[in-house]
């Protein structure tokens, strides 16, 4: 390192003359120093972490708005005995649902003036409390833009100044008295539940299962600062959004499993005529009994459209097992030739080969499946695959969404002390990290995730039909079943079997050893040395295998050094988990993990006040409290004040000339 006599080297003088652009003089240098100083004592920001959504959108859209009971708790704090129980649910509920329900109380208050007048106060105080955990900055470029000057004058009015009280009543008459007291009531009360969160944090699985996969992607969209760690039902809408034929397939067969085609159909615009038509066809006589769609409690479907879409998913999951036998065959490095069982099939006697093992099939109808070619699609089947592959491609708001994905996600994150990510780190029996080989080199923990994750966007923004391109989308479908994917992570997907076999043995999948490992504290802690944060200190984030709560499984494993937070979003798995999620929120004074019971409705949420009741399940307290100064966010404005105090030294030494910088 060169340094000349001023004690700077010629690289920190380069970037201190560039800092100096922004910051031309003594006192615009020291002004964000002590501005960067004071941020760093604020308490840290709220965490929210939602896993395994699952297209629930109804449940997903009201944590979301009431923060897992932060609102709830903060009416609760706030007014204490001041108010009713029945009154803090309202407010609750008008601060979820503000337009919704406005409607119902401008039809049942016999006083709306005084309501309103009541109301005001009150939203204005809680959104005093939850905004002074930021800088001045931060909240005002939070503002809703049409009431931004009203709101923040009454945020900052100290009501122990008798003029500024008056002024404060005054601001209050005037929105009532011009009839804008329901725009600001729904305003602020965005912006109470805008402050609450500062950070979501999804640890994936967005997708699949539920009916409104495409809802959730808009919120999250809308959402102000919103990271994602991409799951495995994620991945596979990746995918089929880059254009991959298995995927494609996947995507369509979960979505007709489900009876949620709507999805693909209605929200994504994606046409799926010349499959219905292909399936009614091929399977005109075939009632494809096991290909039935598995309907949610309280739904309702005709006969005549069950058996559509039981055709339609038969017809696309043969094709799926066809497509998927191209990529195990052209990449025997996946060593997935085992998968490859349509070539196994004895449709005259009804049976199957695997692994050396015979079975009977519950089914020998396969029109499309030729014994001497077993996994080549027929003419017809292609050109299905070619219209549908189009539509997915083409799909402005699909690629929108995909987008989404790729900009605010990740295959894991580090943030804040807390490593996330949706699946597991392919590990040995001995609780090593296991070796991957992987494009040519092999790899373990951050370094396989790293590359992984680099391959998956190479997948999808490499737009030349090139060899590299095929073989980051093969990767991106083995990342979807494949045995050492960091999102999968089962010896095998027994899809094939669930469907055509009906002795038990052979659905069997055995989950990689991080499974059963991840209960211990030293192998958490090996983890996290090995992604590079401090195992005393930190935490990792786990979604992917929904904690069976009903039959006393914990949420909380390794002594506290790991959270599962998938509980069961989804309503297929609320049956085997008892409960309808869990969340974790992270705030200035700890962890605090929350168990939720089912949602029944917006419409019972506004009518009833019947919020989501959730239970506290652990807590992990700081002893001190914790604040920006101990974040992520923290360091970075430490480095900041670092460099801007160089900057002085150099304004002070004359180095560098104050408002002389061209």
């Amino acid at each position: 390192m060169v340094l000349d006599m001023s004690g700077f080297t010629k690289e920190q003088l380069k970037y201190l003359i560039l800092l100096a652009k922004k910051y031309p003089d003594i006192n615009s240098a020291s002004a964000e120093i002590i501005n960067l100083q004071a941020i760093l004592n604020l308490p840290k920001g709220t965490e929210h972490f939602v896993s395994d959504i699952h297209g629930e959108y109804e449940s997903f859209n009201h944590v979301l708005k009431n923060a897992s009971g932060v609102i709830k708790n903060q009416i609760s704090t706030i007014f204490g005995t001041e108010m009713r129980e029945a009154d803090k649910k309202s407010l609750a509920t008008l601060i979820y649902y503000p337009e919704q329900k406005l409607e119902q109380i401008e039809k049942e208050e016999t006083d709306l003036e005084d309501w309103y007048k009541i109301t005001l106060y009150r939203l204005v105080t809680i959104c005093k409390v939850l905004g002074s955990k930021y800088s001045r900055s931060k909240v005002r470029k939070a503002l809703p833009k049409e009431f931004a000057y009203i709101i923040e004058e009454l945020l900052h009015e100290d009501r122990a100044d008798t003029n500024k009280q008056l002024y404060f009543n005054e601001i209050i008459e005037a929105i009532i008295r011009l009839y804008q007291a329901e725009r600001f009531i729904i305003s602020i009360s965005h912006l109470i539940q805008r402050l609450a969160v500062d950070q979501l944090h999804i640890i994936g699985d967005i997708y699949d299962r539920g009916p409104n996969a495409a809802k959730i992607m808009d919120v999250i969209d809308r959402y102000h600062s919103v990271d994602i760690q991409w799951g495995n039902h994620d991945i596979s809408w990746m995918g089929a959004a880059a254009g991959c034929q298995a995927l494609i397939c996947n995507v369509i067969r979960i979505q007709a499993r489900y009876a949620n085609l709507d999805t693909i159909e209605e929200d994504y615009g994606i046409n799926l005529i010349p499959l219905a038509t292909f399936a009614m066809e091929t399977y005109a006589d075939d009632p494809c009994e096991r290909f039935m769609p598995k309907l949610s409690t309280g739904d309702i479907m005709s006969d005549k459209d069950a058996k559509l879409i039981a055709k339609m998913h038969k017809a696309i999951a043969i094709m799926q097992f066809k497509e998927e036998a191209k990529i195990i065959m052209r990449n025997p490095e996946f060593k997935m030739q085992n998968r490859l069982l349509l070539g196994n099939m004895d449709t005259e006697k009804g049976t199957i080969t695997i692994e050396g093992t015979e079975y009977a099939m519950n089914d020998k109808y396969f029109p499309t499946v030729d014994p001497k070619n077993p996994y080549d699609l027929t003419q017809e089947e292609q050109l299905v695959m070619d219209k549908i592959k189009s539509s997915f491609v083409n799909s402005e708001k699909l690629q929108g969404h995909t987008r989404l994905l790729y900009s605010n996600g990740s295959l894991y994150k580090k943030f804040n002390s807390n490593l996330m990510f949706h699946g597991g780190v392919p590990m040995n029996e001995d609780g090593t990290l296991k070796i991957v080989s992987f494009r040519g080199k092999k790899l373990a923990g951050e370094d396989y995730f790293d590359a992984v994750d680099r391959t998956v966007r190479e997948g999808y923004f490499n737009k030349a039909h090139s060899e590299s391109k095929r073989e980051c989308m093969d990767i991106i479908w083995y990342l979807w079943c494949g045995e050492d994917s960091p999102l999968f992570g089962k010896q095998k997907m027994t899809t094939f079997e669930r469907y055509f076999i009906d002795d038990k043995e052979a659905h069997k999948e055995i989950s990689n050893p991080f499974y059963s490992l991840r209960n211990k504290e030293e192998i958490c802690k090996a983890i996290l040395a090995d992604f590079g944060m401090n195992p005393e200190k930190s935490h990792i984030i786990n979604g992917h295998v929904p904690v069976k709560v009903s039959k006393g499984e914990s949420p909380i494993k390794a002594d506290g050094r790991l959270f599962v937070i998938d509980g069961g979003f989804a309503k297929a798995y609320q049956k085997v988990t008892g409960i309808a999620g869990y969340t974790l929120i992270y705030n200035s004074h700890g962890l605090v993990l929350v168990s939720h019971e089912p949602f029944e409705s917006m419409e019972k949420a506004v009518a009833e006040e019947k919020d989501i009741h959730s239970s506290t399940v652990a807590l992990q307290y700081s002893q001190e409290r914790i604040r920006v100064a101990n974040t992520d966010i923290g360091a970075e404005l430490k480095s900041n004040i670092a460099d801007l105090e160089k900057l002085l030294e150099a304004y002070h030494m004359g180095i560098i000339k104050e408002a002389d910088v061209k």
